[in-house]
């Protein structure tokens, strides 16, 4: 008799404390401190742009790699990974880290380039 108000009420916990692990569909990127336009330059430079569709970054409208136009609201990172300032970093820095196999090179991006990089992406939604 109890059994199914009591399915709802463990489906709603569960649904609850999911929502509070991934933030409920919310990016956690934040705003890291960088800076901005160094960083949509930088994209351009160490050639995002030749995999990836990013607005405001010149020739960026490849489709080789996935479009991050609205990277900064998303929950993951390369599907897996959960998206934060820092997270975001270390995958500019070094992918294959995170996901072994990935066709994103390492670049040998700088942790001071990577964090403008961000500056900039984290505010794409």
């Amino acid at each position: 008799m109890y059994a199914p108000a009591l399915l709802r009420l463990r489906a709603l916990l569960l649904g609850a404390v999911a929502c509070l692990v991934v933030g409920c569909g919310q990016s956690h990127t934040g705003s890291p401190e960088g800076d901005r336009q160094r960083g949509r330059e930088l994209l351009r430079q160490y050639g995002c742009n030749a995999c990836h569709r990013i607005p405001g970054v010149a020739d960026a409208a490849a489709d080789v790699g996935p479009p991050l136009g609205t990277i900064g609201g998303r929950v993951y990172l390369a599907g897996t990974l959960p998206n934060s300032a820092q997270n975001l970093a270390r995958w500019i820095r070094n992918p294959e880290t995170y996901k072994p196999g990935t066709a994103m090179p390492n670049l040998n991006v700088t942790d001071r380039d990577a964090r403008d990089m961000v500056a900039y992406l984290a505010r794409l939604r």
